[in-house]
């Protein structure tokens, strides 16, 4: 499956409505740690059908960004059943970023 981009059109009905858990990567073009992970999350993305893998661009997307006290990024969020059950901080391998949708 590709990466989801997500907006705040979109949000409720990707994310919070979603039957998968959903793995949100909080973003932007400039931060060089997102460069990093970025192809990390594709990749899983790709491998994975039991989630739903998304990025948000926390320049295009603000409000997005404020709910989910995002200050530093990359920051990445499991969502299961409509709830955080999920946060990450920074830069982490494959293995952790799975092991953090699978709980």
């Amino acid at each position: 499956m590709a990466v989801l981009n997500i907006t705040k059109d979109n949000f409720e009905k990707e994310v919070l409505q979603s039957t998968q858990p959903v793995l949100i990567d909080f973003w932007a073009d400039w931060c060089g740690p997102c460069k990093m992970i970025g192809p990390v999350v594709e990749e899983i993305a790709r491998e994975t059908d039991n989630a739903k893998i998304c990025k948000v661009n926390v320049d295009e997307q603000p409000e997005l960004a404020a709910q989910f006290n995002v200050m530093s990024i990359p920051t990445l969020v499991v969502i299961k059943d409509g709830k955080v059950v999920n946060t990450a901080v920074g830069v982490r391998p494959k293995v952790e970023l799975m092991a953090m949708i699978n709980v």
